[in-house]
């Protein structure tokens, strides 16, 4: 973090990474001195109504964040910084979004959390656009001109008002990651479950944190058990509404690569769920995308796996999966640091944040969910030990079809053989 003092005396001069965080009322116009160098701006958590057209004198910006702001439309200064790429204005009072006011070279937005009713025609000329961000608005429906941003491959519409997923979207070449829960033309499923006071719960060290809760070691003295709780942090999160995740949590019932859900929490301030327990032994695949992978997850460096090991990853994933599809839930978010795995590759599909309902005979969401599991096979094997013989080459086809621009051509989960 910097300070407004540092960015006035000249000690920031030369700088790549700016990060103002000082309740701000108003672009302080010193930033534009840092033009020759400055390529990620960061002026969350301030009080920013208005951005200054001459931000185009910042010819290197890359990445831009107003998050936790008072913007009512998304800023039109923008449109001529040609290297901007990323662009978020997460948790503002959005209501506004005008035609052509972005550059062509965005490829990841985040406007999450805002009012926005209506997109404007002009995403669809957004070429470059592969992730973008849209859950907790109120947004009726999307452009038609969309059906031209064939490089999308992650969009969340979870929290939004919208009627109908069109149809173009589930044809979409690239498009791998989608989360629409919350939505009038979502389905949705309130199963019934155990509940477990709050106060019956031993509630022992945070385990892990991620976009939508944490989760914590506890005990419980009704199940006799060592556990996990989870507690949702807000009502919304990144991915939608953290009751549709408790909800896909405890729809998915019980198969072998997914975390038993056992009870959930009541009379408690926050929205709770009582988990399986999975021992530290336990690690991430992988981890999350980052700035310059955009959508794809990033890995240890010099991580390598042996040809077994990535086809019984596989065949357990793919067998989790297609008993979600089975059920008519779409998990989202299947990605490599949503896998724990241990050191005998037994592994758990987990974090149902961007999971979301839809009739089991369209089988459009599952093709989609497909594409994911290639990018998945893709990264595994881009670490094989080896890049010949029988079970690399069979792999290597199933991830090209997986990944096939034509979703008809893609396998259902249980259509593959291992």
């Amino acid at each position: 973090m910097h300070t407004l003092a540092q960015l006035r005396s000249g000690e920031l001069k030369g700088v790549k990474r700016l990060k103002l965080s000082e309740n701000l009322s108003s672009f302080p116009l010193e930033i534009l001195e840092l033009s020759e160098t400055l390529e990620i701006l960061d002026l969350s958590n301030n009080a920013l109504n208005s951005i200054p057209k001459e931000i185009n004198k910042l010819k290197k910006l890359k990445i831009a964040f107003f998050s936790n702001n008072l913007f009512t439309s998304v800023s039109s200064a923008f449109k001529e910084c040609e290297n901007l790429y990323m662009l978020g204005f997460k948790a503002n009072k959005i209501e506004v979004f005008e035609e052509d006011i972005l550059p062509l070279s965005i490829s990841w937005l985040i406007l999450t959390d805002n009012k926005i009713k209506t997109l404007p025609d002009s995403m669809g000329k957004l070429a470059k656009l592969q992730k973008c961000a849209l859950a907790g608005n109120r947004i009726e429906k999307l452009p038609d001109t969309m059906s031209a941003c064939g490089n999308l491959e992650l969009l969340r519409l979870s929290a939004n008002n919208l009627t109908q997923i069109p149809p173009w979207l589930l044809s979409l070449p690239k498009l791998s990651w989608l989360a629409f829960s919350g939505n009038p033309c979502s389905g949705s499923c309130e199963p019934e479950h155990k509940e477990i006071a709050f106060e019956d719960l031993q509630v022992q060290e945070l385990l892990g944190e991620g976009a939508s809760g944490e989760i914590f070691r506890g005990y419980s003295q009704e199940l006799e058990k060592e556990l996990a709780i989870k507690f949702f942090k807000g009502e919304v999160t990144s991915d939608g509404y953290a009751k549709d995740e408790m909800n896909a949590c405890m729809s998915v019932g019980t198969h072998p690569n997914l975390i038993k859900v056992f009870a959930k929490v009541v009379e408690h301030e926050r929205l709770g769920l009582i988990l399986e327990y999975i021992p530290s032994e336990y690690k991430n695949l992988g981890f999350p995308p980052n700035f310059d992978t955009c959508t794809r997850d990033t890995f240890e460096d010099r991580l390598v796996f042996s040809i077994d090991a990535i086809k019984k990853i596989a065949k357990a994933i793919a067998s989790a999966a297609a008993h979600l599809h089975a059920n008519g839930l779409m998990h989202g978010d299947l990605y490599a640091h949503n896998i724990l795995i241990n050191g005998e590759y037994k592994c758990y599909l987990g974090d149902f944040g961007a999971a979301s309902f839809y009739e089991v005979k369209n089988k459009g969401y599952e093709k989609i969910e497909v594409r994911a599991f290639g990018c998945l096979l893709d990264d595994l094997l881009s670490r094989s030990s080896v890049q010949s013989g029988d079970n690399y080459q069979a792999l290597d086809i199933l991830r090209k079809r997986c990944l096939s621009a034509n979703s008809n051509e893609r396998p259902l989960f249980g259509e593959m053989n291992f």
